[in-house]
């Protein structure tokens, strides 16, 4: 092989087209993590000598311990900037001197080819600069700026353009420096070699390499993986803490003022333990007792949400996705309205959902019981999980 290639896979968007607070690139596609399936085939691209992952900043170990292992390449696991230009330099940057070809890709195209990187790589090395293309389907039209057609270009010239993309280094470091000095941002590295004067070569695509960037593309790609239908799973969760003075109250993450708190061997949030044991149970995994026991010392005192996020993270791992949770605490007092909201996006954040997926609601029984006379606390929640 003529040139020795560092791959970067961009992987530090927001997801907010997606319609979640977590990252896209971890979400579950047909049994692993989207990140993974183009991880895999640039590692084992026989062009490809190291890769580096740009993520965010808060998926970084997460990140770190998903690629730990899946190669003897090197890997390095680097934040990435506020811009996509920004966030590829850092990968750039990261790689060592010696790759003198850069392959960029999107961690969020999964189904990127062993042979469409082979042709990028040898495209690269034969003329400067190369990305995946397929020819567009749809006659474009080019707008005036002012809600009307401006013109159309001849379809028969008109190309989709994917990543992977690749560049001989030099090349590369060279368009950036100028639209740096020229402060121009672009959202394709080949606009950056075109922007310098430089030539990109077409190198063939696929239509199935979609980038997952709206809800409709994971449909499309569970289709493709013949994952289309999907079995749904429903769990339920129960817990009960007693009420006691010297302790804080916390409730779905949220410190709630009260004269009293919740006695437990973690911060005994009741909500995010029933919540954690519907999931568990929907997946028949067992319960928060069997995977944190309380006769742990590790576990005293814990973040309940904390433990949270490592049961999604679990459910992830066995392939199943959250579609809806419902949760109700059960308390004489105090009264929980303010905090419900406050509750429902904590939550939502350590299960790595929207929080239009999670319903947190409060209710008494009217002074009977052991939560009507104010000796403790329980909450139950129901779950429905897709796999």
């Amino acid at each position: 092989m003529d040139g020795r290639f560092g791959a970067v896979i961009v992987a530090a968007g927001n997801s907010t087209r997606m319609g979640g607070t977590g990252s896209k690139v971890l979400e579950d596609l047909g049994g692993k993590p989207v990140l993974l399936y183009s991880f895999e085939v640039l590692a084992q691209c026989p062009w490809v000598e190291e890769l580096c992952v740009v993520c965010r900043e808060e998926d970084r170990q997460l990140i770190q311990e998903l690629v730990s292992g899946k190669t003897d390449k090197p890997v390095t696991v680097v934040p990435g900037g506020k811009e996509r230009q920004d966030s590829v330099l850092a990968g750039v940057d990261a790689l060592s001197p010696e790759c003198s070809y850069l392959l960029i890709h999107d961690g969020a195209r999964p189904f990127v080819t062993p042979e469409m990187a082979d042709a990028v790589c040898k495209d690269a090395v034969a003329y400067g600069a190369a990305t995946a293309a397929v020819p567009s389907k749809d006659t474009c039209k080019l707008s005036d700026g002012q809600g009307f057609v401006g013109s159309t270009p001849p379809r028969d010239r008109l190309m989709a353009v994917q990543t992977p993309q690749a560049f001989e280094r030099e090349m590369y470091l060279y368009a950036v420096r100028k639209a740096q000095s020229a402060g121009c941002t672009y959202t394709d590295d080949c606009q950056l070699i075109e922007a310098a004067g430089g030539r990109v070569r077409f190198s063939p695509g696929d239509y199935r390499n979609i980038k997952l960037t709206t809800p409709e593309d994971r449909l499309a790609a569970r289709a493709y993986l013949g994952k289309g239908e999907r079995s749904m799973r429903v769990g339920y969760g129960y817990d009960v803490h007693k009420l006691v003075e010297g302790r804080k109250l916390i409730l779905g993450g949220v410190e709630v003022p009260y004269e009293k708190g919740l006695l437990g061997h973690s911060d005994a949030d009741v909500l995010a333990h029933a919540i954690s044991d519907a999931l568990l149970g929907a997946a028949a995994l067992g319960d928060i007792g069997k995977l944190f026991p309380d006769n742990d010392p590790a576990y005293e005192g814990a973040d309940s949400l904390v433990l949270l996020e490592q049961v999604c993270a679990l459910l992830r791992e066995k392939g199943y996705s959250i579609g809806s949770i419902d949760a109700t605490v059960i308390a004489q007092r105090p009264k929980l309205a303010p905090f419900i909201l406050s509750m429902r996006e904590n939550l939502a954040k350590a299960c790595g959902v929207e929080v239009s997926r999670v319903s947190v609601k409060a209710t008494t029984e009217e002074g009977l019981g052991f939560t009507g006379t104010g000796q403790g606390m329980a909450a139950s929640a129901v779950c429905l999980l897709e796999q």
